[in-house]
């Protein structure tokens, strides 16, 4: 007589309210979300002093190169992020978190140690690795600890370092350079993360290993190295002066060889690291079109306000964090409003309105001039803009996800949060080539930057000697009157209205990209549609945390 199969595991019970113990696991979370989002921003306004303090022969390195400080990490991000699920199954959801807040703040303090922009960039690549698996793990420790059901509320509980971090990230940096050092926004890092462990130990329940599905090396293998050569080559472009020499051709070309060779071979696997068949789903498809173009152009351009403040209006750092808070204001009165309305109207009909604001928004910046008012320009441009965003991200991701069936919902998570940084990667590098190429035109600029440099360091008559080997700025100054100090105010004003028009230049390709997303957009679903999110009889094991883009 065989004996009787034993009965299935009867699925968890959770209490309707939220109790402490889920509250002391979200504290760990939020931890680990602030560190990672707090990271993002901070960096921006410190771009401007990168360039100065890495100077080479008294020469400010190019934006384009300072910007692989940005590249970098979102590159080690996107590449993290879809190995964290078989990770997680491999190793355990707590052992793995602990080891992404290890590796994140083990990369900080290597960062502030840093004494060339090449070994901030590979310490950068350190911290993104830690950073890239700590949101994806936070989801899924929420997820197991709240069950489905209070998701809802405890997304607004995470959701505030996620709509904090743009509002103070750029404050917090530009009151640590400007009174300390730039090291110090990454030192930052140190007690957060000593902290973030120590509750992690305490509050997160041991768990077991379950291995599972076997990890995709082959993609893992062809996927990173191509982004990173393709995009590597697209940043060497200011430099090399051109597309025609082998620094930009010869690592773009290999690149986009395993990009196109990754695409063709996902297909093939049963468990590939990035699962190409969903796009199969229309509303799918649509939406991440419509997040790669969005992101790429919106970040990619977002990121050259703070430059602007500083390097054209002389800004400081910390005012520069001031001024950009704006925009993540904006960002947060329209998130949850965004947020409810796509629970009773189609996302057809709310995202094209927060893309008409960033895309008016972006043209608005076209017109930037040296002395453009912080008041009566740009302040209500970045407000304006937040507002935009605060209506676009979540109604995108919800409409990616919102008529996937349960098991494709991890899948469809990963394909989101790695397009929107693949596409911020992009967008960084794009328009740093096209800023960079635009001051190139306008060698004035470059010019003037060193003899200026010259004067701060080593006093007018040092730099006066300099003139001779800048014959622009020589010519310039003799043509400017017989009065020095008169010449030289003249320089400064006609190099800050060169600048401004290179950055206004930039801001055009900008626009024009965002443009592209109403296009998009109009495919939209405008009716409503079934979630298929919880369908009958889904394991909660198997129900995806929610996207957390960042």
């Amino acid at each position: 007589m065989s004996a009787a199969a034993p009965a299935p595991a009867a699925p968890p019970e959770y209490p309707e309210k939220i109790d402490a113990a889920v509250l002391k696991i979200a504290g760990v979370v939020v931890l680990g979300a602030i560190m990672s989002i707090l990271d993002i921003t901070v960096v921006n306004v410190a771009l401007r002093t990168l360039q100065v303090d890495f100077a080479k022969d008294g020469v400010p390195l190019d934006y384009s190169t300072v910007a692989w400080t940005v590249t970098g990490y979102t590159l080690a991000l996107a590449t993290v992020i879809p190995l964290t699920g078989w990770a997680a199954d491999r190793f355990g959801t707590k052992r793995l978190y602990m080891l992404a807040v290890g590796l994140f703040t083990a990369g900080s303090v290597l960062c502030a140690t840093s004494t060339s922009i090449e070994m901030l960039v590979g310490f950068r690549v350190l911290q993104g690795l830690g950073g890239g698996m700590l949101m994806p793990l936070g989801m899924t420790i929420m997820t197991r600890a709240a069950g489905p059901k209070r998701m809802g509320r405890l997304m607004a509980v995470l959701g505030i370092p996620m709509l904090l971090g743009p509002i103070f990230g750029p404050i917090l940096g530009g009151w640590l350079i400007d009174h300390y050092s730039w090291h110090w926004i990454f030192l930052i890092n140190l007690p957060i993360g000593i902290v973030a462990l120590g509750y992690a130990w305490f509050a997160l329940a041991a768990d077991r290993p379950h291995p599972s599905e076997t990890l995709d090396w082959r993609g893992v293998l062809m996927m990173s190295p191509g982004l990173a050569l393709f995009l590597y080559g697209v940043s060497s472009i200011p430099g090399e002066g051109g597309i025609g020499h082998t620094k930009v051709l010869l690592p773009g070309l290999v690149g986009l060889a395993l990009i196109v060779a990754f695409v063709a071979y996902s297909f093939r696997p049963a468990h590939p690291l990035l699962d190409f068949r969903l796009f199969r789903n229309r509303n799918l498809t649509v939406a991440i079109i419509t997040m790669f173009i969005f992101a790429a152009s919106f970040f990619g351009g977002l990121l050259l306000i703070p430059q602007f403040l500083q390097q054209v209006q002389g800004e400081t750092p910390l005012s520069a964090g001031w001024l950009m808070a704006p925009q993540g204001l904006g960002a947060m009165l329209t998130m949850p409003v965004a947020g409810a309305l796509v629970d009773r109207f189609p996302v057809g009909r709310i995202v094209p309105f927060g893309l008409l604001l960033i895309t008016g928004g972006m043209f608005a910046l076209t017109q930037i001039e040296a002395d453009s008012s912080h008041w009566g320009y740009l302040i209500p441009i970045l407000f304006v803009m937040g507002l935009g965003m605060g209506g676009t991200m979540m109604p995108i991701m919800t409409s990616a996800l919102k008529t996937l069936t349960h098991h494709e919902v991890a899948r469809g998570t990963t394909l989101l949060n790695i397009t929107q940084q693949i596409a911020s990667s992009v967008g960084v590098a794009t328009f740093s080539v096209i800023l960079t190429n635009a001051f190139k035109d306008r060698p004035l600029v470059g010019q003037a930057g060193q003899y200026f440099e010259a004067v701060q360091t080593k006093g007018p008559e040092a730099a006066q000697g300099l003139v001779a080997q800048l014959p622009l700025v020589g010519q310039f100054l003799s043509q400017a009157g017989s009065d020095p100090q008169a010449a030289v105010a003249a320089l400064g004003a006609k190099v800050a209205d060169l600048a401004a028009g290179a950055y206004a230049h930039t801001f055009w390709f900008a626009a024009g990209f965002v443009t592209l997303t109403l296009v998009s957009a109009a495919f939209l679903p405008r009716k409503h549609e079934e979630s298929h999110l919880l369908d009958d009889g889904a394991d909660l094991d198997e129900v995806a945390p929610p996207a957390m883009l960042h």
